[in-house]
């Protein structure tokens, strides 16, 4: 019996030595460090996070998850409990992210803020601060990859209706044309080289046609010039045309001579011809006019002209 009592005894004190031991534990591990609440709303997929998750400021940790629940205020919202020390820098600016710890998949909060020296957010248990939460790296790549993926299938589209059987078709005739041009291209220096054999006598030829231009080119500069002495010799004082000019104006002195006799001898007898010309063309005149009005008169003569008033014979004429 006594050995039973010292082996119960030993049992109490032994529950009693562990009880104390956590207990110490726990007042040693508790955490005296005073936090701040603040909330984070969103309606993006939070795969991973859950309560006692870390929450960390650029990189450093600041506080843990200390709930989360649904929004009953708003359907499809996720509200997520944050107690963050008070001396973290949480200002008006600050954001947050979903971070992953390494390939364990474990979420945690990731903290940052866009500008230095912004306000600080204030928040207390019965008015929540709300920090806003932005697409992670991992919500980036997947709506990227989906973009690219649609990039990917339409590329795959373009490519399979590219290497239809027509457009195979097309593709060989297109080679094939290559192929022949190059063909062509290859044959063209074989048919170049008489060309190209030619070229010292073609520029033999253009050397000896420069030669000429420029003999051609002098024998022109000769005859300017001797066009250029004429010409001098042509205008001298003593010269051809002065001589010329001389002669010319002897002869206009012997015209004007001429012209004064002209005027002064025979027009006064050329006018005096006129007026007689005129005077006989005028009875030519009457006489024709009689004439034509009376061509008896040419066998029994004029007729006696009308007697007028005083002369025997008149008759006054009546009404």
């Amino acid at each position: 019996m006594e050995n039973r009592s010292h082996a119960l005894m030993t049992g109490f004190f032994t529950i009693g030595l562990l009880i104390a031991a956590v207990l110490a534990g726990i007042w040693f591990n508790r955490d005296r460090t005073e936090r701040t609440p603040y909330e984070i709303a969103t309606v993006q997929s939070i795969p991973g996070l859950n309560p006692q998750a870390t929450v960390r400021y650029r990189g450093l940790e600041v506080g843990q998850v200390s709930d989360i629940v649904f929004d009953k205020t708003s359907a499809g919202q996720i509200l997520i409990h944050l107690s963050i020390d008070q001396d973290a820098p949480i200002t008006k600016t600050t954001y947050a992210t979903l971070g992953y710890q390494g390939v364990t998949g474990i979420a945690f909060i990731q903290l940052d803020d866009e500008k230095t020296g912004s306000p600080a957010l204030a928040s207390n248990e019965n008015k929540l601060a709300r920090i806003p939460l932005r697409p992670g790296l991992l919500d980036q790549l997947e709506k990227r990859g989906l973009v690219i993926l649609e990039k990917a299938e339409a590329i795959t589209t373009s490519l399979d209706a590219m290497l239809s059987p027509e457009n195979q078709k097309t593709i060989v005739g297109a080679f094939d044309k290559v192929g022949r041009t190059a063909d062509a291209w290859e044959a063209l220096p074989k048919q170049l080289e008489p060309t190209l054999a030619r070229l010292p006598q073609l520029e033999a030829k253009v050397e000896r046609s420069l030669a000429s231009f420029n003999e051609l080119s002098d024998s022109a500069t000769s005859m300017t010039r001797n066009f250029d002495r004429l010409a001098s010799s042509l205008q001298a004082p003593d010269g051809p045309i002065a001589r010329l000019n001389t002669t010319v104006d002897k002869v206009g002195s012997s015209l004007e001579g001429v012209t004064a006799d002209l005027e002064l001898e025979t027009l006064p007898h050329i006018v005096n011809m006129a007026d007689e010309a005129r005077t006989s063309l005028r009875a030519v005149r009457r006489t024709a006019n009689t004439f034509n009005d009376r061509p008896q008169s040419l066998l029994f003569g004029a007729p006696n002209g009308t007697p007028g008033p005083g002369e025997p014979g008149f008759v006054a004429p009546t009404k």
